[in-house]
């Protein structure tokens, strides 16, 4: 007998249907899976097996076919085994497979029975409410991850006994309900505040920009000035996520197999810090089946990359494309795949190799070649996608005695937000969220200056030597300190504050 269930597989983040047929005829006992599995869905016949038995189900001594179509979709990971079992039970007639072809099935079995949690299932769930899929059935695991997806109905089990019993009618499967809670603002987590860091106005003033438009930002200080301790607290003044920017991340975390069913979903802006000897693909993403890297997973967030200099060099080229683009394109013989890669760039870098260069007490020890040898390992390309360049200078005693708290992050995001709303109507009916990913026309149209500032930024450039795009992200910048100042022209002062926000130039192209 012949039994056909829905299930479906990924491609990156997209989904696509796949049939799990069936078929159970006379023959040597045996059960083969064909349909182009790996390595982990090959291993499902056993699992299946093992589990149907010790479920106190009959497995058939019989020819056991399975193929998963489409045949020329590679089928990967463990999320076939629920189907595989569920087809085989309704092919023996031990379900009823009436009530089996209204749902779809995702998960991975236990030799005893039980179900067992998988990665990716928020995206799963998501391209099956593409593909017009109502009812699905996941591991009880799952169930909070799936439940976030609307107009959707989940069904956590737990074994295959307990699912058997449902699919003969004898009860009936229950539908999981997110709690309310799950989309309020998170307030776990390090309570990181801007009111900890002494002095360094000029820093968080700097910072706040960047947050108030997005912009990705480099600084450049002597070790212990407080760089790190600064971009840490970054996330506390960007925007909350909204719903479906929350979704986004959490379908990314989901398929890096970094969520808990006691988080279901990512609340909080993601902060991603990755060592300085990290690989290529562990930053962009890659492998033999594309996997999200660290740019993905930092989706809507920070990417803050300490000891810039220090990187891989490939690693440092790889990242202009999505800097550019906002999202990473990787390919591979297996599969085509591209991850969304909308962040603000945070790096921190020594000016030399020693660290002192740029210390007015401390003396340098390194000799202008070294210097020049090490700042070099950031390229112009990337240096030039990166809008804010700060020199962040030494804490004096003075400010690092100071008893009086500095203003919090909590004040500061109350501006940032008022400048985000600005942009938000500004950009209401184009395809942009804030103004460091506005395109040529849109600096056309939206970063009109006067003749004062005119004169002003064509001085700076030639004095500068200024390429096209960093032209372009002056005006950016500009645009977003008049958001700031909720001012519907860029002024002079606002084009001077965002020059100088490049400051770093002389010392990179010497």
């Amino acid at each position: 007998m012949l039994a056909i269930i829905d299930s479906v597989a990924l491609l990156g983040l997209n989904g696509q249907k796949v049939r799990v047929e069936v078929d159970v005829s006379h023959g040597l006992p045996c059960l083969e899976i064909i349909g182009l599995p790996d390595a982990a869905v090959r291993e499902a016949k056993d699992r299946v097996r093992t589990a149907i038995k010790n479920s106190s189900l009959d497995f058939p001594i019989q020819r056991i076919t399975v193929n998963l179509a489409p045949a020329d979709l590679r089928k990967e990971g463990p999320i076939f085994d629920l189907p595989i079992a569920v087809g085989i039970l309704a092919a023996t007639e031990q379900i009823n497979p009436e009530i089996v072809a209204d749902l779809l099935f995702i998960g991975e079995l236990s030799l005893d029975g039980s179900v067992r949690g998988v990665h990716g299932v928020l995206p799963l769930v998501l391209a099956a409410r593409e593909l017009g899929i109502k009812k699905v059935v996941v591991p009880l695991e799952n169930a909070p991850e799936a439940a976030l997806v609307r107009d959707v109905e989940i069904f956590g089990i737990q074994t295959l006994a307990e699912l058997a019993v449902a699919l003969r009618g004898e009860a009936e499967l229950q539908p999981s309900i997110v709690e309310e809670d799950v989309f309020l603002s998170c307030s776990e987590g390090e309570n990181l505040d801007f009111a900890d860091v002494k002095g360094q106005l000029a820093a968080k003033r700097a910072l706040e920009v960047a947050a108030a438009g997005g912009h990705n930002l480099l600084m450049l200080g002597s070790p212990g000035c407080g760089k790190t301790m600064l971009a840490r607290r970054l996330p506390s003044i960007l925007p909350d996520l909204t719903f479906e920017e929350a979704i986004e991340v959490t379908k990314i975390h989901s398929l890096a197999g970094q969520l808990s069913s006691q988080n279901p979903l990512v609340r909080k802006r993601p902060f991603r810090a990755p060592h300085h000897t990290s690989s290529s693909t562990s930053i962009v993403g890659g492998g033999r089946v594309p996997k999200p890297g660290e740019i993905s997973l930092a989706h809507h967030g920070v990417l803050f990359m300490d000891e810039l200099p220090e990187f891989h060099k490939n690693t440092l080229e790889a990242l202009r494309q999505p800097l550019e683009d906002g999202c990473v394109n990787v390919s591979r013989v297996a599969a085509s795949v591209s991850f969304p890669a909308n962040l603000m760039l945070v790096g921190a870098a020594n000016p030399c190799p020693c660290g002192y260069q740029l210390d007015k007490e401390k003396e340098c020890t390194c000799t202008p070649f070294q210097v020049q040898k090490y700042l070099h390992r950031i390229s112009g390309p990337l240096l030039d996608r990166i809008d804010i360049h700060l020199e962040v200078p030494k804490i004096s005693y003075s400010e690092l005695n100071e008893t009086a708290p500095g203003e919090s992050s909590q004040q500061i995001k109350v501006r940032v937000e008022q400048a985000r709303a600005i942009q938000r109507e500004r950009f209401k009916e184009r395809l942009i969220s804030c103004n460091a990913a506005m395109g040529t026309k849109e600096v056309r149209l939206f970063c009109k200056l006067d003749q004062s500032g005119t004169n002003l930024l064509k001085e700076a450039f030639t004095r500068m030597s200024l390429s096209a795009r960093s032209y372009n992200r002056i005006l950016k910048v500009a645009r977003t300190i008049a958001d700031i100042d909720n001012s519907g022209a860029i002024l002079p002062h606002h084009i001077a504050e965002a020059i100088q926000y490049r400051g770093l130039d002389r010392l990179f192209r010497v």
